[in-house]
């Protein structure tokens, strides 16, 4: 067995190597993010988006904005794949969507857990 993608690796502890996100996930199409960016533009003008933001909380950190202070965040993002539709979407605080970027939700939960351990300070639930 000497395939790389199988064994080896400088993290291999029994043999194997390490299995990282970016083996599970093909980056989006141009022609996906495109259409997904349409649709998100359009769930913006929806009411349900509207009652979204008017209860004024970041889905990451919980903090309380104005709806004007709310951006659409993609749980999943669209240029990893994502869609937006109702379940992928959030209202999200600019600070927190500046800083989970393009992040999956595993990746996100990640990089709160080391702020948390550098600093400690972080106040973001990573419980959603």
């Amino acid at each position: 067995m000497n395939d790389p993608t199988i064994s080896g690796g400088q993290n291999c502890a029994i043999g194997r190597r390490e299995i990282t996100l970016e083996d599970y996930y093909i980056p989006a199409s141009d022609e996906h993010i495109g259409r997904e960016r349409s649709r998100a533009r359009d769930l913006r003008n929806s009411q349900w988006w509207k009652r979204q933001l008017a209860e004024g909380l970041c889905h990451y950190c919980r903090g309380e904005f104005r709806p004007s202070e709310l951006t659409m965040d993609h749980v999943v993002p669209v240029v990893r794949g994502g869609f937006s539709k109702r379940g992928n979407v959030v209202p999200c605080c600019k600070d927190c969507n500046n800083q989970k970027q393009s992040m999956l939700p595993v990746e996100w939960n990640r990089y709160l857990e080391g702020l948390v351990e550098t600093d400690g300070s972080h106040t973001t639930d990573t419980s959603s």
